[in-house]
């Protein structure tokens, strides 16, 4: 399911100061609701300053799973202490300050490596797209995708030591250590502007 969703995160009556993404310090930023994508992950500071009380916490997802409240799905109780144990009578925040990733900037100001142009890492790998006709496969650079008969870190605890030794052939690139790397994948005509679907 969490392929397919994304999940609303709120508190009624309640804002979220996040501090955190991805594992990525952030200047605090104030917000009433954050919308999670698979995979994706915040940190937020909720300060208890409403009277006491109970709160649902809501967590709604968007219409391919089961969107609502009703009976209590998707939500969770927040109760202060002192406020007796009943169901929340609160209305939900208007999400009037959502999340937005564009307003989130790093606390601590990292360098980001590269030089800021195209061509400006230290070495650019173009990834050549083709398809063949006859074993009916795509191919980068030349090589189609086989699963291998041995995993590749099987290969490498068996002694393969450079990437030419890997099997299936030309299915490895080596990529130096502590290096900028810039991979660019250009679309084949008559794919563009149409579906692609690439399997793993």
């Amino acid at each position: 399911m969490s392929c397919d969703t994304s999940f609303v995160f709120s508190v009624d009556g309640h804002t979220l100061t996040v501090i955190e993404a991805d594992g990525e310090n952030t200047i605090p930023l104030e917000v009433d609701s954050v919308q999670v994508y698979a995979g994706a992950r915040y940190s937020a500071v909720l300060e208890a300053n409403q009277p006491v009380g109970n709160y649902w916490i809501r967590a709604n997802t968007d219409i391919r799973a089961i969107p609502g409240f009703d009976g209590g799905r998707n939500s969770a109780i927040l109760r202060y202490r002192g406020a007796p144990a009943v169901d929340p009578t609160t209305s939900q925040t208007p999400n009037e300050r959502p999340l937005k990733e564009t307003d989130l900037h790093a606390l601590d100001g990292p360098v980001v490596p590269g030089l800021p142009f195209v061509g400006g890492a230290d070495v650019a790998i173009n990834l050549r797209l083709a398809f063949d006709v006859n074993a009916f496969r795509f191919t980068f650079n030349g090589a189609a995708f086989y699963s291998p008969k041995v995993p590749i870190l099987l290969q490498i605890l068996s002694g393969a030591t450079s990437p030419e030794d890997l099997l299936p052939p030309g299915t490895t690139i080596p990529l130096p250590p502590n290096k900028v790397i810039e991979i660019s994948m250009p679309g084949l005509p008559e794919t563009l502007g149409s579906p692609v679907s690439f399997f793993c």
